[in-house]
């Protein structure tokens, strides 16, 4: 249920907090070198950089493209569950695809300094509103 941004689970704000150290990371090092390292195989003996840096390096596009990509498969694993109800892999198989949007998600909204707050405070405003009410409100403004 819906509440206020402090009763956000654990997991949420865990992950948030290294989407936003990664982005850092990715925002510490010059724009030349940070399209060399993110476009090159790392040094024999040095730490490959996250996935979360290596996405922000590449850039809001490639963000976006995970997205889009994730949010097909969500769609693709729905039809198939909808079509096979009973089956618990399909069912598994949607709450990964999903969770896999949701993560590409944290990472383009931390990339544009967005939190996981800024979504729940505007899901507490909408609480409560039919949707109709909630869409004409939205046109108002």
């Amino acid at each position: 249920m819906l509440g206020s941004a402090s009763n956000m689970s654990t997991p949420l704000k865990q992950l948030q907090s290294v989407l936003d150290q990664r982005r850092a990371e990715a925002n510490n090092e010059s724009s030349q070198e940070t399209f060399k390292q993110a476009n090159a195989e790392p040094a024999e003996g040095s730490k490959k950089p996250s996935y979360v840096v290596s996405l922000h390096r590449k850039g809001l596009n490639k963000i976006l493209e995970k997205v889009g990509e994730e949010s097909t498969e969500v769609i693709l694993a729905a039809k198939d569950l909808e079509a096979q109800p009973d089956s618990k892999r399909h069912a598994q198989e949607l709450a990964g695809e999903v969770a896999d949007l949701w993560f590409h998600t944290l990472v383009m909204l931390s990339h544009l300094n967005l939190s996981i707050e800024d979504v729940e405070q505007v899901l507490v405003s909408r609480f409560g509103l039919s949707g109709i009410e909630e869409k004409r409100s939205r046109q108002h403004q």
